[in-house]
């Protein structure tokens, strides 16, 4: 079973998951260049470092002065960057473990930016969510522990 990332028509990276590896963010698509291609991640150590260069990222970024009080498709873009946070930084302090309510959060969240990111006109917001939405899938892939 093969695992790859894709960019489709609309300049979204798709994840494939069928074999269990983890993938994130890698070279620039030849195409676009505002979309990535995803790389293979083989261990555990692997991952986290990637979760944590994509975080600091993240860090360094500049919130989207355009997106500031926006909604797209209806969803708050600030809330959107701001649940996927708490949910990265949550699992970075609990050694790569969320409760099944962040994972929740998650899933909701990823679903919210298959709606967003095609929307996005701008390259520097694109790259934004993207990066936000790579992060939260790398997060999600690796599961929940039951909330006590």
């Amino acid at each position: 079973m093969d695992r790859k990332a894709s960019a489709s028509a609309d300049g979204v990276v798709h994840v494939g998951s069928e074999d269990g590896n983890l993938y994130a963010a890698g070279e620039q698509h030849p195409q676009r260049s505002h979309c990535t291609k995803m790389s293979r991640v083989n261990s555990p150590s692997e991952h986290e470092a990637v979760v944590a260069r994509l975080w600091q990222e993240h860090l360094r970024a500049t919130f989207p002065a355009g997106l500031r009080g926006a909604e797209r498709a209806g969803i708050d873009m600030v809330l959107l960057d701001a649940g996927i946070a708490g949910c990265v930084s949550t699992w970075q302090n609990n050694g790569g473990v969320l409760d099944s309510e962040r994972h929740r959060i998650l899933r909701d969240c990823i679903a919210d930016l298959g709606q967003v990111l095609p929307l996005l006109n701008e390259a520097e917001d694109f790259r934004y969510f993207q990066r936000l939405r790579q992060l939260a899938q790398l997060v999600s892939d690796t599961g929940s522990q039951p909330t006590s």
